[in-house]
């Protein structure tokens, strides 16, 4: 977080939480009310200073101000860059992952050492080439079978990234928050105060 926000939170330590304003696209784009954020600065602030409570619950750390992030889909978007490597959509390298889930409607989510990050559509490639199954490229039939898979199981597929052979399991789009540990929709809880 940026030195200015913890100054902020130091003298005033007790600013109610926002609720209900803030949201973040499939696309890894910033929401106000729904209308999307575009000044680069605002983006880039709200960038360095988003975060996660115990609860799972994502959040923009607005100077002493907490305001809670309602997310379309996973709490970070992900993307390939040029080295062949995956930045969040908050501009930080991806260095670590557990494994990979694939839901009902193909969308690929890499459970990272940062949180949950869903693989933007323009950016499947990076999955599909790095699939393997039993040492040897992921065919068609066998990613059919992968996601046909049932709902909280591990498949036969492994991904080849990040120096390892991560695990791929299936999951459901419903049952992704609580397998990967995020809240979609935070809404207040008894210790907010």
């Amino acid at each position: 977080m940026d030195a200015w926000v913890e100054r902020a939170l130091a003298k005033w330590p007790n600013v109610p939480a926002l609720f209900g304003w803030l949201g973040l696209s499939r696309r890894g784009q910033w929401l106000i009310q729904g209308e999307r954020i575009s000044h680069p600065r605002i983006v880039d602030t709200i960038a360095r200073n988003y975060g996660v409570d115990e609860h799972g619950r994502w959040f923009f750390q607005n100077g002493p101000q907490r305001g809670y992030i309602a997310l379309e889909h996973t709490p970070l978007v992900l993307r390939a860059d040029a080295q062949g490597g995956l930045l969040a959509h908050t501009g930080q390298a991806i260095t670590a992952a557990r494994g990979l889930v694939l839901d009902e409607q193909a969308q690929a989510v890499l459970d990272t050492s940062m949180g949950a990050g869903s693989i933007d559509g323009a950016d499947l490639d990076w999955v599909l080439e790095r699939l393997e199954f039993d040492g040897d490229a992921v065919t068609d039939t066998q990613l059919a079978e992968a996601l046909a898979a049932p709902d909280d199981s591990r498949t036969a597929l492994m991904l080849h990234a990040f120096g390892q052979r991560l695990p791929v399991y299936r999951c459901d789009v419903h049952a992704l928050e609580q397998r990967l540990g995020f809240v979609r929709d935070p809404q207040p809880v008894a210790s907010d105060g």
